[in-house]
């Protein structure tokens, strides 16, 4: 899986602190603590239809991410919805769009880590890009990373930080194995979720992810989960070992940026018959209606 240039991203329009700049003139400051240490948090928002789906959790986790680390200043979610209508309207983009929002503690007046040395206020960045959902719906194969997952005593991963080193090393290792991804595991040994997505299986029709001890709070896992209450289909969160991964009926993965896409393949054991199964095919269509009628209007228009 490898993402290449959409020619209509080639002149984009990017927003840092409200000034809208080419993407070959835009910047952040060498001392912004983006730069000087990954201190910053971020979300992933898609835009379909001009509706952007689940911004209000989007917002609302970016928020708690940033409380978590302490930011002194952090714009309201009216501000920062201004400015993404801004960039997409600047852009001319109403549809298949994806929207990473950063925030970071801002720039500092000297070089160092003390966030006493913040005094500036924080950097908000908006990057719009037409981009579709970035996994084939075919079958993902992942291979388990040597890297662990960090627990909540280490860096908790309910912080949805910009620090993506892990991530990019297991992406690597990966890229080595001439996977698509790689499945991580915590320091216990279960499975936490992959570089990139959330996770979860199939075994007897009922569908189980992992526990957030060291993945993140996808905001795309707990809408799948949602959909499984909704329409009755038996669902379990839980400690899961990469036994439980091998001896699955189906699996799929989860994220804003490429929604649900199907696994078939981990560490060389084909998943099921090494097909998207029913259950992913049944939820992927769940989804897709949902994200067809939802959302916060930021492009008016007919939907």
């Amino acid at each position: 899986m490898l993402q290449r240039l959409d020619e209509r991203n080639r002149d984009l329009l990017v927003n840092v602190n409200g000034k809208l700049v080419h993407r070959d003139e835009a910047g952040v400051s060498p001392f912004d603590s983006v730069v000087q240490g990954g201190d910053a948090v971020w979300e992933g928002l898609r835009l379909y239809d001009g509706h952007i789906f689940k911004l209000e959790e989007h917002l609302a986790r970016l928020r708690s991410s940033a409380l978590a680390l302490a930011f002194a200043d952090i714009p309201s979610d009216e501000e920062i919805v201004g400015e993404i209508r801004r960039t997409l309207v600047a852009n001319r983009m109403r549809d298949g769009v994806h929207i990473r929002l950063t925030l970071t503690r801002g720039v500092k007046f000297t070089s160092g880590m003390d966030p006493r040395l913040n005094q500036a206020g924080p950097t908000l960045i908006v990057l719009a890009e037409h981009k579709a959902p970035v996994y084939e719906r075919s079958g993902l194969r992942l291979i388990t990373s040597s890297l662990r997952r960090f627990g909540p005593d280490t860096l908790d991963p309910k912080i949805h930080h910009a620090n993506l080193l892990q991530s990019i090393l297991a992406k690597i290792e990966a890229n080595a194995a001439g996977a698509d991804d790689a499945l991580m595991l915590d320091q216990r040994g279960f499975i936490a979720e992959t570089n990139a997505t959330n996770l979860f299986f199939v075994r007897g029709g009922v569908v189980m992810t992992s526990r957030t001890v060291a993945c993140p709070e996808g905001i795309t896992r707990a809408t799948v989960l949602d959909l499984c209450a909704r329409h009755g289909i038996p669902s379990r969160v839980d400690d899961l070992s990469l036994t439980e991964a091998y001896r699955a009926d189906e699996a799929f993965c989860t994220g804003t940026m490429g929604e649900l896409a199907s696994v078939t393949e981990i560490d060389g054991r084909v998943i099921g018959d090494g097909s998207p199964g029913p259950a992913t095919k049944r939820l992927s269509e769940l989804y897709r209606d949902l994200t067809a009628h939802e959302g916060a209007t930021l492009i008016a228009g007919e939907r």
